[in-house]
């Protein structure tokens, strides 16, 4: 499995901010679980209506719209929140489940008739961008297209890249497509929603689109890898889970806990605002560090062991708040799925080679789990 460690332990228990440079900017990390839970409510003092701003570092180089709802504050939050919910609690309807759960099974089966399998690009990148198809209700063969783009949408390789990267040029070609010709898919609902009484604009559906692809992406890449990778080093859990599937939904939310793929969120300060003693100036950001409030003893017993039965556990891998992240029952579906069925179908996990990739920063080094992660599936 991934190295587990808490490169924000020290500050958390001292002064509970990290401030951080990311790419020129000095930004105020707030660390600990409670302080994060609290900022993360307070969206009149920590801002979202911040485009391009809310990921950290920033993406004006990468995309050229706001993303929404993420980047706005209720109440234009809420309004465009209700837009898309619909197409993302698709993933509590009973033919989406048994959509996901087939999707899985055929996966695993391939991947245990074989020598062996690449999990992060030959089965979590087409588990993720098949099972998105049920989501936005659009055929399995677009899958196919989102898979060619890798692992990360904005950075693909190849080609000739401009602002956007290639998810851009596909997201306008399919909204024309919509438009001419409307069905019940994502697109074509957005090309007739209306916001507060009017047509919403290109950019609005771009927007929507946008956060779509890239908010859970190599979020789920990066969840089933390392789920993946830890059963493999702790084969006693895989029997400790098969013995009760019911364990499955706990070792899931410890899962999401301790295999957090995003460090971190920026808000921005709307007014100069002290957080712990230091003045964040107007117009500058903040940030919610997920990743840090995670593994807060306060919050978590033993916060660097993996505990499949911990309960409570208020992990904040979706976010907290006004912006709990609308993709969760999504990224629920597929973990609680895939453990499920490696409980039926395999008897081992053996690792062959793993590469491990670290966001390295000016004042931390972070684990995200794996670039590359070859293992040996043994049948039951």
């Amino acid at each position: 499995m991934p190295t587990i460690s808490d490169p924000f332990q020290e500050a958390r228990s001292t002064s509970g901010i990290l401030q951080c440079p990311f790419h020129g900017e000095n930004i105020t990390m707030i660390l600990r679980h409670e302080d994060v839970r609290k900022a993360a409510k307070d969206w009149q003092t920590f801002s979202s209506d911040a485009p391009f701003r809310v990921p950290i570092p920033s993406e004006e180089d990468v995309r050229s719209m706001r993303q929404l709802p993420i980047e706005t504050n209720p109440p234009e939050h809420t309004d465009y929140r209700a837009i898309v919910e619909p197409f993302f609690q698709r993933a509590k309807n009973p033919e989406v489940i048994a959509q996901v759960e087939a999707l899985i099974e055929g996966l695993l089966a391939r991947a245990l008739e074989g020598d062996a399998v690449e999990i992060v690009n030959e089965f979590a990148l087409p588990v993720q961008s098949r099972a998105l198809t049920y989501l936005l209700n659009v055929p399995e063969s677009e899958g196919e297209i989102w898979i060619g783009w890798g692992i990360h949408g904005f950075k693909v390789t190849g080609g000739e890249f401009n602002t956007g990267s290639v998810l851009e040029d596909y997201l306008q070609r399919k909204f024309d497509e919509a438009e001419a010709n409307p069905g019940t898919d994502f697109f074509s609902v957005l090309t007739q929603a209306t916001y507060r009484d009017r047509k919403l604009t290109r950019e609005e559906m771009m927007g929507f689109a946008n956060l779509a692809f890239a908010g859970g992406r190599d979020t789920i890449i990066h969840t089933i890898s390392c789920a993946l990778g830890y059963l493999a080093e702790h084969p006693e859990s895989l029997e400790y889970l098969r013995e009760d599937p019911k364990r499955i939904t706990l070792a899931s939310e410890e899962f999401f806990r301790v295999f957090m793929p995003l460090t971190h969120i920026g808000r921005v300060c709307p007014v100069d605002t002290g957080v712990h003693g230091v003045t964040v100036k107007a117009g500058e950001r903040i940030s919610l560090a997920w990743a840090s409030a995670n593994f807060d003893e306060a919050a978590f017993p033993e916060p660097l062991e993996v505990h499949l039965d911990r309960k409570p556990n208020p992990h904040i891998s979706f976010g907290f708040g006004t912006h709990l992240c609308l993709g969760a029952p999504h990224a629920r579906l597929i973990l609680r799925s895939l453990l499920r069925l490696c409980c039926e179908r395999v008897k081992s996990i053996t690792i062959i080679e793993a590469r491990e990739r670290v966001e390295h920063e000016a004042k931390f080094d972070r684990t995200l789990g794996y670039d590359s992660l070859r293992v040996r599936l043994t049948p039951l």
